[in-house]
Order: C-alpha cells, then sequence, then structure tokens
C-alpha cells in the first residue's frame, strides 16, 4: 500500500462490522486505525443492544421460571425474590468483559483506536476528535440509531428507548410498548417476566412484519398467552407525560375514535435509523438514498473511489451478523482477494421465550416466485421439547415445488435462535428439502424438528 497516507484502511465506527473489518484488514497485513467516540468498543451491539438485552433475557427467563410455577411442576420448589440491582450488575459485567475483549483484539491485531467522532474532509482525509488523518481507504459502519416517533420525546424515565428500557431503577406497573417489531417485543418480556403490565401497540395488523405469516400469527398467540396484551392495526397519536406517569392517545390506523392508556413506562420501538449525520458525507459527493443509506455495490464500494460502507448504514436489514460477514468482506476486497455475503441467507433471530428465527424467504414471499412445497413439524411432537416441557412453536420448511431446493425456514422453539444456523447452512449450498430429511439428526434434540419439517415436505412425516 502507498506510503503517503497514514493508515491503509481507516474504519469508521466499532461495532460489530467496524471492528470486524479492521481485525480482519489487520490480520492481511495492511495498517488499520478504527475511530470510535464511544468510551469502550463494540457499538450498540456490545454495549447497549444485542449483548446486554440477552443477559437481561436470559436472567427474567429464570425469574419467571421460577415464579410462574415451571420449577414447582418439575420438582423444583422455590420462592423468587427479585434483586433487580444484581439483575442490573451481571448485564453490566457481560458488556464490561466483552467490550474489554474487543479492545484486548485491536491490541492483538495492532489496530490503532482513534478517540473520538470522524468528519470526512476529503475522501482520504479525516478529522478524528482533534487530529487530522489520512487513508487510502474508509469504511463507513457507523450503524444505526433509534427512529423517534414524532411529537414524543424520549426522557429516558418515563418514556425510553431499547437503551432507557434496559436501566429501569425499578419494575413498571404498566409498560407500553410502541412497536411490535423485534426490539420492543425482546424489552417489553423481559418486564412482563419481572412483573410488569405489558400493551404492545402495534401499527400493523399483526407483529413481527418481515416474518413469515404462520410465525407472525402463532408468535401473537404465544405471548398473549404469556400475558402481554396486544392492540394491533392501531397508531399512537400522542404521548403526554405528567410527572411519573405518561397518557397515549391511540386510535385505529385506519381511522376512528381516539382513546388513551395511562402508563408509568412508555418504550419507544419503532425501528432503527442508519447513522450518517455528521460524518461530512457531503463534502466528497457522497448522498444517503430516500431512506438515509449509503449504497454501495456487490463488494461494498460506494460512488467514492476508496471510500467503503457497511452494516446497518446500507441497505439490508440491521443485524450484527450481517454487519459482521460484511466487514470481513470488506476487509478481503479492499486487500485484493474475493470477499462475498451472500444476502439472500442471513437468518433473523428473536430471542422472547421460545425463541422465534428464520431464514431466507416467507411462504408468501416465495409464492410469489413459484410453485412451492410446504412442510410443518410441530414442537409438541418433539422428543425433547415435550421432555423439557416446551411445546410450544413449530418448524416450517418451504421448498421450491420441481427443484426441492430449500427456499426458507421458519421456526418458533425454545432453542431456535441456534436450529436457525443449521437450515442457513443448508440454504448456503443449495440444500434440498430432501438432503436435510435424509441427514441423521441427533436424538433426543430440538433439532430433529427441522429434519421432520423436511420431511413433511417430502410427504414422508415419521411422528405426525
Amino acid at each position: 500500500m502507498a506510503d503517503e497516507f497514514d493508515y491503509d484502511v481507516l474504519v469508521i465506527g466499532a461495532g460489530p462490522g467496524g471492528y470486524v473489518a479492521a481485525i480482519r484488514a489487520a490480520q492481511l497485513g495492511l495498517k488499520v486505525a478504527c475511530a470510535e467516540s464511544r468510551e469502550t468498543l463494540g457499538g450498540t451491539c456490545l454495549n447497549v443492544g444485542c449483548i446486554p438485552s440477552k443477559a437481561m433475557l436470559h436472567a427474567s427467563e429464570y425469574f419467571d421460571a421460577a415464579a410462574n410455577g415451571t420449577m414447582a411442576k418439575m420438582g423444583i420448589k422455590v420462592t423468587p425474590e427479585l434483586d433487580l440491582e444484581a439483575m442490573h450488575a451481571q448485564r453490566r459485567d457481560s458488556v464490561k468483559g466483552l467490550t474489554g475483549g474487543i479492545e484486548f483484539l485491536f491490541k492483538k491485531n495492532k489496530v490503532t483506536w482513534l478517540k473520538g467522532r470522524a468528519s470526512f474532509e476529503d475522501a482520504h482525509t479525516l478529522t478524528v476528535g482533534d487530529q487530522k488523518v489520512t487513508a487510502k481507504n474508509v469504511v463507513i459502519a457507523t450503524g444505526s440509531s433509534v427512529t423517534p416517533l414524532p411529537g414524543v420525546e424520549i426522557d429516558q424515565k418515563v418514556v425510553v428507548d431499547s437503551t432507557g428500557a434496559l436501566e429501569l431503577p425499578k419494575v413498571p406497573e404498566h409498560m407500553v410498548v410502541i412497536g411490535g417489531g423485534v426490539i420492543g417485543l425482546e424489552l417489553g418480556s423481559v418486564w412482563r417476566r419481572l412483573g410488569a403490565k405489558v400493551t404492545c401497540v402495534e401499527f400493523l395488523d399483526q407483529i413481527l412484519p418481515g416474518f413469515d405469516g404462520d410465525i407472525r400469527k402463532e408468535s401473537n398467540k404465544i405471548f398473549k398467552k404469556q400475558g402481554i396484551e396486544f392492540k394491533l392495526g392501531t397508531k399512537v397519536t400522542n404521548v403526554a407525560v405528567n410527572g411519573d406517569k405518561a397518557t397515549l392517545t391511540v386510535e385505529p390506523a385506519a381511522g376512528g375514535e381516539a382513546s388513551t392508556i395511562e402508563a408509568d413506562c412508555v418504550l419507544v420501538s419503532i425501528g432503527r435509523k442508519p447513522n450518517t449525520d455528521g460524518l461530512g458525507l457531503e463534502k466528497i459527493g457522497l448522498s444517503p438514498n430516500n431512506r438515509g443509506q449509503i449504497e454501495t455495490d456487490h463488494d461494498f464500494r460506494t460512488s467514492v473511489s476508496g471510500v467503503w460502507a457497511i452494516g446497518d448504514v446500507i441497505p439490508g436489514p440491521m443485524l450484527a451478523h450481517k454487519a459482521e460477514d460484511e466487514g470481513i468482506a470488506v476487509a478481503e476486497n479492499i486487500a485484493g482477494q474475493h470477499g462475498i455475503v451472500n444476502h439472500d441467507v442471513i437468518p433473523s433471530v428473536v430471542y422472547t421465550w421460545p425463541e422465534v428465527a428464520g431464514v431466507g424467504l416467507t411462504e408468501e414471499a416465495a409464492k410469489e416466485k413459484g410453485e412451492i412445497k410446504v412442510g410443518k413439524f410441530p414442537m409438541m411432537a418433539n422428543s425433547r421439547a415435550k421432555t423439557n416441557h416446551e411445546p410450544d412453536g413449530f418448524v416450517k420448511v418451504i421448498a421450491d415445488a420441481k427443484t426441492d431446493r430449500v427456499l426458507g425456514v421458519w421456526c418458533i422453539a425454545s432453542v431456535a435462535g441456534t436450529m436457525i444456523a443449521q437450515a442457513a447452512q443448508a440454504m448456503e449450498f443449495g440444500a434440498t428439502s430432501e438432503d436435510i430429511a435424509y441427514t441423521c439428526h441427533a436424538h433426543p434434540t430440538h433439532s430433529e424438528a427441522v429434519k421432520e419439517a423436511a420431511m413433511a415436505v417430502q410427504g414422508k412425516p415419521i411422528h405426525i
């Protein structure tokens, strides 16, 4: 690489995409820096997103199992007492360990951490904090932030976003979640398990937009059974805060009479938006599209030579594992190798109880492309799920009617997030439903349900 630059690669942002890109580029022999303004590395995911929310989900599942009689049914008699501060402490400890681990990996791989916000002066010169640096290649990996609800102020006390919902000092009496997507359902389920009444208000007529239709309906039934109240096809028109209480005004999404909901905590969770403000993109002639995203080609190049982009800031699902794979690919492309990401095979997971996961096409989308075959298998017929008292959910395999190639796999199960990896791997290598059906699965495991669903596609189910 040319010596006239301070760095071969400068990555803006140290989230899952950014830190992975920086480490991989360094492994390939490039001189690398990563600009990050947080006091810790790891971005939203490690600091206030994926990791801390999973810590709270996991802990709250234990509490709920003790409190709702699940443990008692298995002969374990306990009377739980919630120590919320200790629960928060173990969450913070998990975050500290993992973000510190990224800092260790930076040092191990000789990645320079430039502390401060980065902004372009030109395509190869950036201001980071109070210094100017140059780089032959710049990777924009600035991630995303919470989409605000117009007219609603987030004070992180009564009205919170996902970050504030992780730090609540006490269990709300009534939490209203605005938005029935992944983040709202995960965090809403945490506080429901810990004792809050939870009402979810969703503009659409069903939760989990983008997921398979059968999965959306079944998930709704399961969460309602767990105690979450849903107001679907409903929009929030106003949130008024008075002291430590909030009054929400809602009305049917299609129009109609308004009503109010009283709550002591409101979680705004209507999506995320790409972080491009303050980057100085106008100085290099780079304009985001109408969704605020930076467009790239297949290799993650932007329209400006030497400037690349990955993760939440470009089109596609806003998922940490997508960003990580793109981080590896962009580093390899910069180094002259051939990094690729198959964006048709990116799994999605909702870490509720049970988990919800999917990869590939929904049944609705698959039908639009041609004739299909579908196989389903209920978890209540799976020996491991039944033994573990986890009967909710099913696995669904969608295959092309002519070629039998798997087009999509969707599941609801206690370990759906782990099970979906097998489906993604099978689809990555062009597997048919017959390939899955005739692959020997260990017994007894939840993953046998994937095999059985594939056998159902073949018309040869054994256990149903």
